[in-house]
């Protein structure tokens, strides 16, 4: 992710710019940041976990969006695009292009280099001022290594460290039955 020189939008410029654009942008606090496009593993693992989820939630009211679907954190003003989106309640957009979620349940975001020390921290921020959102899933790609963040009742998270475990997607599935 690399910030534009100096360019200051508001939100509803930088929807209008986003729609027209090829490449996708993130946006906070008046400014646009380019996303750098996904390389061959983090894709894989994208597709694979899209595919998984979209198989175990089928017969659940929970829908599974792939990374090319933005979520907008209402608070602080974030607009991002998640690697995974699940929503188990009505999709809630922005507006009537719904192309921006304001109430994902479970995000996913596949790390690296570039963007892990983001998505474990400020991302992370961000999105917990979600109040649908409950789950949370990090994993590596360039090791076997999955971290998963859940909502307490007492509004805590609460870290399983799936490390290597090839359950992890397994116990994401569960941890998402328990949002139904």
């Amino acid at each position: 992710m690399s910030a534009q020189p100096n360019v200051y939008l508001t939100p509803a410029e930088y929807l209008a710019s986003e729609r027209q654009s090829t490449q996708r942008h993130e946006y906070q606090a008046g400014q646009v940041f380019a996303l750098d496009g996904g390389s061959q593993q983090h894709n894989l693992i994208v597709t694979n976990i899209v595919a998984e989820l979209r198989t175990q939630l089928r017969k659940s009211p929970c829908t599974v969006y792939p990374s090319d679907m933005q979520v907008k954190a209402h608070q602080t003003g974030l607009y991002t695009y998640p690697d995974v989106i699940v929503v188990c309640d009505e999709a809630l957009f922005e507006d009537v292009d719904r192309d921006t979620l304001l109430n994902p349940t479970v995000l996913v975001e596949v790390l690296s280099k570039s963007t892990e020390n983001y998505d474990r921290g400020k991302k992370f921020q961000h999105y917990r001022t979600l109040e649908s959102f409950k789950e949370y899933l990090l994993i590596a790609q360039e090791t076997h290594h999955v971290e998963h963040y859940a909502r307490q009742p007492d509004e805590q998270w609460l870290l399983s460290d799936a490390g290597n475990d090839s359950l992890a997607l397994h116990r994401l599935y569960a941890a998402v039955s328990r949002c139904l």
